[in-house]
């Protein structure tokens, strides 16, 4: 069986608790991405601020292993759908923001791919197992989707809520179209 890994705190808390500026920042976040609790988000902000500094330590490493070193962090990230370009550069990965992570969440990704009506019916929907990605049930919202499988996500096989969504998502093309006609 073997020893289980050693678990670490995939988070750190703010600094200071009670300033008013960030808490309004967060609150707002944490509804527009329908996140359970701060510590979501103090989760993807620990994640950014990690890749942010070794974007950092890389302005002060020797010309060609700096180079090796950037080109790997930038794909990785590319992969990972947070950079635009595969041939980004050390300050564009220093401007990444935490609604980038967010955008990278499967449930933000199953909303905007309008599987659920809202962000919250996407949240409640994979808890379930009603989410799949390449056929797998995935049950963590805060699950990062990575650039190639972002296209694999679907309703899960076998899943009672399949027969809703796909009713649902054609009347919504059907309005749609409906309103383009009558634009036209």
């Amino acid at each position: 069986m073997g020893d289980p890994k050693k678990s670490r705190k995939k988070w750190e808390r703010p600094g200071h608790p009670w300033i008013k500026e960030r808490l309004l920042e967060e609150m707002e976040l944490v509804g527009k991405y329908g996140l359970r609790n701060k510590r979501e988000l103090w989760r993807a902000q620990t994640f950014l601020r990690r890749i942010r500094d070794r974007a950092k330590a890389l302005l002060s490493l020797a010309p060609e292993v700096r180079a090796e070193r950037e080109a790997e962090l930038v794909r990785r990230l590319f992969r990972m759908g947070l950079l635009e370009s595969d041939k980004a550069t050390v300050d564009e990965i220093l401007g990444l923001t935490v609604e980038d992570i967010l955008q990278r969440r499967l449930q933000t990704i199953v909303f905007r791919k309008g599987l659920a009506r809202t962000i919250h019916e996407a949240r409640q929907m994979i808890v379930h197992g009603h989410i799949a990605i390449a056929g797998r049930r995935v049950t963590s919202p805060g699950y990062l989707v990575w650039r190639d499988v972002e296209d694999l996500i679907d309703i899960s096989p076998g899943s009672p809520m399949a027969e809703r969504v796909k009713e649902w998502m054609s009347e919504k093309q059907a309005s749609e179209q409906e309103v383009q006609e009558a634009q036209a």
